[in-house]
């Protein structure tokens, strides 16, 4: 069985119920959720062996997002505990013509606040098979940049392939500060994930005839863009996941594997939204999966995006979908039957 390590922040996410706006009525939903901790619970889900690594306080509330992880049977025995804070962000989830809402409250908390000294990369790389991490971490601050860099070295000296989802959150860095660390970061990476955006925001790489706001996806220009990402950094793999945002309620989803030689593009779905947070999440650790496990291209991109299509249908952060319900969507059954 493969060994995965992500690493990144795990917040405490404070939702209203439904989809009611922020403090409508008195009542919030508390769970958890962060980028690499959602792929490592994706991960254990397919039944991988699936560590995640940050940094957490000792109190009730750290503890209470390591026994989440713990819950879906992820490795937490890298965790280290200190710091005063864990991070927190508030979603208002948007529905029709109202977009969602993310405040983050992240400031001072305990992996933004690590040191090199808090990780020590060889024995957490002991077994591994597979890195992943993504553009959010190192946004936390330089000093993360060097965590991260020290990470995917490490890495790198003992054999690990390494994938990075670009992820680019403005309110957290500049274009500027994001395309420094990443142009280095980026070194290191095998495969590569990204979105419409994230690549020009971060590289300055475009999809020519592409309007993501209007609904309108060329193919051409996705092909352009896996092979600019390839060339200028040598990845092995380029995914792009292609949303056209009809409204916060209706989206179509669909992806783009490139491995160098064919560009392969999934089906496209047609999504009712639950809840879209973690969608991304969902597809890389869909990807990872099915790339660990000798699927081809076609197969790993159908697989990935039939993951991320599940999730947009789970309320949380986290994708509690199993690889018989991914392969049944993927292999076309997608009639939402009751099961009986």
């Amino acid at each position: 069985m493969a060994r995965i390590i992500t690493f990144g922040e795990i917040m405490l996410r404070l939702a209203p119920n439904g989809y009611y706006r922020f403090f409508q009525n008195d009542q919030m939903q508390a769970t958890f959720g962060g980028g690499e901790a959602n792929v490592a619970v994706s991960l254990a889900n397919y039944g991988m062996d699936s560590a995640y690594v940050t940094k957490l306080p000792k109190h009730a509330i750290g503890q209470a997002a390591v026994d989440s992880l713990r819950s879906f049977g992820v490795d937490t025995s890298n965790i280290t505990r200190g710091g005063e804070r864990v991070g927190i962000y508030y979603l208002e989830k948007g529905a029709s013509q109202r977009g969602s809402v993310c405040i983050y409250d992240r400031k001072y908390s305990a992996i933004q606040m690590a040191t090199k000294e808090d990780f020590d990369w060889d024995k957490i790389f002991e077994g591994a098979d597979w890195f992943h991490f993504t553009g959010i971490t190192p946004a936390l601050g330089p000093n993360v940049v060097e965590i991260c860099r020290e990470a995917c070295i490490a890495a790198k000296a003992k054999g690990v392939k390494i994938s990075c989802d670009l992820n680019y959150r403005g309110k957290l860095w500049t274009r500027d500060e994001a395309r420094t660390a990443m142009t280095d970061l980026c070194q290191y990476v095998d495969v590569c994930i990204s979105n419409e955006e994230d690549a020009k925001d971060v590289f300055g790489i475009e999809a020519e005839g592409t309007d993501i706001y209007g609904g309108k996806l060329n193919h051409e220009g996705y092909k352009s863009v896996a092979k600019q990402l390839a060339d200028k950094f040598g990845f092995e793999k380029v995914a792009i996941t292609l949303r056209s945002s009809i409204s916060a309620s209706d989206n179509d989803w669909a992806g783009m594997l490139y491995d160098g030689e064919n560009y392969c593009f999934s089906k496209s779905y047609h999504l009712h939204i639950v809840d879209r947070v973690g969608g991304g999440d969902s597809f890389g650790g869909g990807l990872i999966y099915s790339i660990l496990t000798g699927k081809s291209t076609q197969e790993a991109i159908e697989f990935a995006v039939a993951a991320s299509a599940l999730k947009h249908s789970i309320e949380g952060d986290y994708n509690r979908v199993s690889v018989s319900e991914v392969e049944k969507l993927a292999g076309g059954d997608g009639s939402g039957r009751v099961q009986r």
